[in-house]
């Protein structure tokens, strides 16, 4: 880890003297911009460095029949480094960017968007090459900086995350629609893929702003994504843990299905702003084909629906079609005899049904409250409260807190 970290820093500081050996009348900035910026004075080139580390703490307890069809509770009350990364962004003359995005979460170094790309390429707007995301749900595409609960709901067990690939993205109608595709392999935490061989991921989007009124603080947003997965492995599994990393236990599960030929995934998305209020769902089936052999196909689905209010006037807004939702910019910074921050009270209902011909893997619902306070534009603190319902089996509780701070 040690030396990763003095490469990452070694390269951010060759890069930045690359960027000083320019031109004196590129008029180089320095500034701090929720995160610490440098560009010239046409911004042909730019540099950010930034990171973030969320530390969570978790409650747990579980009723009696949970106790019976699983065993005592074996995951524990606890705390962990949910997040802690380090990256450094940039564009160099104009047109090619890049990202370096290192994770150190559980004492492990991991990647996530670790790529080079162009952008204003003429009909296709943006191009990526390396471990990106892939283009599929709102929910996914939003930071984990900017998410309104501690953890993603219970849909993103099936869907699709980061990928080595190439992706292609562009907006149109003065940035009302968006489309986005990309071709991946299945690579693993690393980005790699070295034991590939015929599985491989086809991944678009559709979005559209039939609203887009920034100045009233209201937008309307809806889309489609379509996942088509084909595994190496030829197996696939779907399980579903309580929506809090520091679970140990998946309630409900698909088990291993073999012999499997693809996978296809379609979600839907809808989300609503209105000043203080947002409204944001999404729904998710995935299609399992089996081999010729093998007649069976499964149909599993989830889905989740969350609303949010501030208490203090502050709205939630959209990046752009790609990134999903931003940062938080409280009104009043939280500081003595000054403002109070900003807060923001939200609610959550997601389910999944993994239950489909002879597959029976069970149903779960998720009743999720949650209180944030953004003490300023880059920390906040989260308080969620899970009540988790396991259909036919029984009951549990969470309680999370997060400390975070993020630039």
């Amino acid at each position: 880890m040690k030396h990763l970290n003095a490469l990452f820093i070694a390269f951010s500081f060759l890069f930045s003297l690359t960027i000083h050996s320019q031109e004196k009348e590129n008029n180089f900035n320095f500034k701090w911009d929720n995160g610490f910026k440098l560009e010239n004075a046409d911004k042909s080139f730019k540099l950010a460095f930034g990171g973030r580390l969320m530390l969570d703490h978790a409650f747990f307890s579980q009723d009696e029949d949970l106790d019976a069809a699983f065993g005592p509770l074996v995951t524990k009350n606890g705390t962990e480094i949910r997040r802690a990364r380090l990256f450094t962004s940039g564009t160099i003359y104009n047109n090619v960017v890049f990202k370096f995005d290192l994770s150190f979460e559980g004492g492990e170094v991991g990647m996530k968007d670790m790529y080079i790309g162009l952008q204003n390429v003429p009909v296709v707007g943006n191009i990526r090459v390396g471990n990106v995301k892939e283009p599929f749900r709102l929910e996914m595409l939003t930071s984990s900086k900017y998410i309104t609960f501690l953890e993603r709901s219970l849909t993103s067990d099936f869907s699709p995350t980061r990928n080595n690939g190439i992706l292609l993205f562009n907006e149109f109608a003065n940035k009302t629609v968006g489309m986005q595709a990309g071709l991946f392999r299945n690579a693993n935490g690393t980005g790699n893929d070295i034991s590939a061989n015929n599985g491989w991921v086809f991944t678009s989007r559709l979005t559209g702003l039939p609203i887009d009124k920034k100045n009233e603080q209201e937008q309307l947003h809806l889309g489609v994504s379509y996942s088509y997965r084909k595994p190496n492995t030829k197996n696939y599994t779907v399980a579903s843990k309580p929506e809090a990393n520091l679970s140990s236990i998946q309630y409900i599960s698909t088990g291993e299905i073999d012999n499997v030929s693809n996978i296809n995934i379609i979600n839907l998305e809808a989300a609503f702003v209105k000043k203080a209020f947002s409204l944001q769902s999404e729904y998710l089936t995935a299609k399992v084909n089996r081999n010729i052999d093998f007649s069976n196909t499964y149909d599993f689905s989830s889905y989740y629906i969350q609303a949010s209010y501030f208490l203090t006037g502050e709205n939630k807004t959209l990046k752009n079609s790609y990134k999903g939702f931003g940062r938080i910019i409280p009104k009043k910074n939280f500081m003595k005899n000054s403002g109070a921050g900003a807060w923001e009270v939200a609610l959550r209902y997601s389910h999944s049904d993994l239950n489909s011909e002879d597959i029976t893997g069970g149903e779960q619902s998720d009743i999720t409250l949650g209180v944030n306070w953004y003490l300023n534009p880059v920390t906040r603190i989260m308080f969620n409260h899970i009540w988790e319902d396991v259909k036919n089996t029984g009951k549990a509780s969470i309680f999370e807190v997060r400390f975070q701070v993020d630039f």
